[in-house]
């Protein structure tokens, strides 16, 4: 019974940590919305800039591409994606935000 039980605790706990990094990918998918960055890029094709999920598969393992990538955002660059540079975000988006928003990047 006591077995049982653990296995059932075990999996409510997956369940809520699953809807609430659920949770939180739709509210970092609304920033990037709110924060104008949907407007160059999408999660699975490539539109001015490159589809996040490309950007996360080239920086998986990186453990220096979170910091890399929120200084490239909020200042801006070119040239590792195509010809097209992207615009600073800085001031105009919060640090915390842009740091919330490529975190949700590298996770898909």
């Amino acid at each position: 019974m006591k077995t049982w039980l653990m296995k059932v605790a075990t999996a409510g706990t997956l369940l809520l940590a699953t809807q609430a990094n659920a949770l939180d990918a739709d509210a970092s998918k609304a920033l990037a919305q709110k924060s104008g960055c949907l407007a160059c890029h999408a999660i699975d094709k490539k539109v001015l800039g490159p589809a996040y999920k490309d950007v996360s598969a080239k920086y998986k393992g990186d453990k220096g591409a979170e910091a890399r990538l929120v200084a490239k955002v909020k200042a801006g660059g070119g040239g590792v994606w195509g010809p097209m540079a992207m615009p600073a975000n800085s001031p105009q988006v919060r640090d915390e935000d842009i740091k919330t928003i490529v975190q949700w990047v590298l996770t898909l």
